[in-house]
């Protein structure tokens, strides 16, 4: 057993390392972007916000994990278990929106001029504000956390606590628990869906553009795609990995919720597909951002 605690402890702690400094180092290069042409893309400002959502979700999770899996039980108190837990969900939370917000952006910047013109023109000076609005909504929907999660050295109520490895939440009253899961659940699905919605719309507009262009690649001997197919391209593929990550670990962090006591193994790959996208995230911008490419 206690070798595949080490194991577990090494696994959690390579993903939040390795994640980490990849996502520190993209947030290092939208900086340096920003602070040498003084401007950014409205796409790197959606994606600094994606950097800092993901570093959070790493430190929240993978640390105290890691810790836990190492044999530390006890480390946190009620305010550490709150303030871990609560940032987790905040930031998940953030990092769900900032994809959603990525990929609807993007979907409006490569639709036909002749559609939502007025729309187009203003969607980038409203990216800084959504970008905030998702902070404080996140911030408002998983204050119930709070309240909740405690230490699992206080022993109050201890039949009503339901174990989370390193920490506990009390199971509380059954309606309004549901009404919770409920509220968190359709701002996943709003995200989910207009996700789904924008990206079918990219793929569609990419399909059309290619069969109207395909006269001009048979009589080029090494087409390019646009900028923009490329970017759309890569958003794509982003938002393909994430939602593949999402569904795995919203089934077994719904497990987690639906059982009273949870086993340790359902915890643990809960925990583990949940740091999976931001750990892997930033090393699928880096290899398809040629400015990146071009840093190294």
């Amino acid at each position: 057993m206690a070798s595949s605690d080490s194991v577990i402890g090494v696994i959690f702690l390579t993903q939040t390392v390795v994640g980490f400094l990849g996502n520190v180092f993209l947030l290092c290069h939208y900086s340096l972007l920003y602070f040498t042409t003084c401007k950014l893309r409205s796409t790197d400002l959606i994606l600094q916000h994606l950097t800092v959502a993901n570093s959070l979700v790493l430190l929240s999770k993978g640390v105290p994990q890691t810790m836990a899996a190492f044999g530390l039980k006890h480390f946190l108190c009620d305010t550490g278990c709150k303030v871990v837990f609560f940032v987790h969900r905040v930031s998940r939370g953030v990092c769900i929106g900032s994809i959603c917000l990525l990929n609807v952006f993007q979907a409006i910047m490569i639709s036909p001029m002749t559609k939502w013109p007025k729309l187009k023109l203003k969607a980038s000076r409203y990216i800084g504000p959504f970008n905030n609005l998702c902070w404080v909504l996140n911030v408002l929907l998983n204050s119930m956390v709070l309240i909740h999660v405690t230490g699992k050295w206080n022993s109050k109520n201890n039949t009503w606590k339901k174990d989370l490895e390193y920490c506990s939440a009390g199971v509380g009253n059954i309606t309004r628990r549901s009404l919770y899961i409920v509220v968190l659940l359709s701002y996943d699905v709003l995200c989910v869906g207009l996700m789904t919605w924008a990206s079918a719309f990219m793929v569609s507009t990419l399909y059309r553009h290619k069969k109207q262009v395909q006269h001009i690649h048979r009589t080029n001997l090494s087409p390019r795609s646009s900028p923009e197919s490329r970017v759309t391209k890569n958003i794509l593929v982003l938002v393909g990995i994430f939602v593949s990550f999402y569904t795995f670990s919203s089934i077994f962090a719904s497990f987690v919720s639906i059982f009273h006591n949870p086993s340790r193994w359902l915890t643990i790959i809960s925990a583990l597909f949940s740091a999976c996208f931001p750990a892997i995230s930033p090393f699928v911008l880096m290899s398809h951002k040629s400015r990146i490419s071009r840093l190294h």
